[in-house]
């Protein structure tokens, strides 16, 4: 539950506006508090039970939010891009003002991206303690090597010297010269571009991309490119639950 907060916070953090907006909205009596008119915007109230609207439009409270996107192509992981449509953008109906991606897909990938303000979970999800697993598809050049299983399993070595963790590679259909090959990979951590460096030093060059799973978080196969929906309270509990159990992997 909600700890009472300032009005003016209340309505900052659900995008209706700067403290200094709010303020001079308060003193034209556009605010009202349980159906009357609230010119202190440092007054205190409890989002629990306190209704708050603004010019006669109720301003629900949340403190957190979690979405699922099917991120498109063409799109950044960012919550603000001065060239390009961001992630955060595509969330047309968010209450809060402070969503962020958790973790970031190139422009060019698609697939899922959780949406969200909870920086606890998100850090479970990303700290490369965790280990947490992440399931691509992807399209690539020509004919994997025989032994790209293995080398993918022994951990990799890019092409600036940096090392992969171990991850696992599964081959859907291979392709012969000027054909593409399908695969399923896994990893456990998030280096810049790693999936297209890690089949670069293959000679297999990524020509499509997409995340499919994040931890215990699968993309919904009913969303588009573009669409989203907030996530289940099944799919939050697992999700906080698998941080959970990691962290407590880490004490142990």
């Amino acid at each position: 539950m909600a700890k009472e907060i300032r009005l003016d916070k209340y309505l900052a953090e659900m995008g209706q506006g700067t403290r200094s907006q709010i303020k001079e909205m308060a003193r034209k009596g556009r605010i009202c508090v349980d159906g009357l008119p609230e010119k202190k915007p440092e007054r205190k109230i409890d989002p629990a039970h306190n209704q708050v609207e603004l010019d006669g439009r109720i301003i629900a409270y949340a403190e957190y939010e979690y979405y699922m996107l099917n991120k498109p192509q063409g799109v950044v992981s960012a919550t603000e891009d001065s060239r390009h449509e961001t992630v955060v953008g595509l969330i047309l109906d968010r209450k809060r003002d402070d969503l962020f991606p958790v973790g970031r897909l190139d422009i060019d990938t698609e697939g899922l991206l959780l949406i969200t303000n909870d920086g606890d979970l998100a850090h479970q999800l990303l700290s490369p303690k965790k280990h947490v697993d992440k399931v691509y598809f992807a399209r690539v050049e020509g004919e994997l090597p025989s032994d790209s299983k293995e080398r993918m399993k022994e951990g990799m070595e890019l092409s600036d010297g940096t090392l992969t963790l171990p991850a696992d590679l599964e081959i859907l259909s291979q392709g012969q010269i000027g054909a593409l090959s399908e695969i399923l990979l896994t990893i456990r951590e998030g280096k810049f571009h790693q999936v297209k460096r890690m089949f670069e030093v293959l000679g297999c060059p990524v020509v499509y991309l997409k995340r499919l799973s994040m931890g215990s978080l699968t993309l919904d196969e009913a969303l588009r490119p573009g669409q989203y929906r907030p996530l289940t309270e099944e799919e939050l509990l697992r999700l906080k639950s698998h941080g959970k159990e990691r962290k407590a992997e880490d004490v142990g």
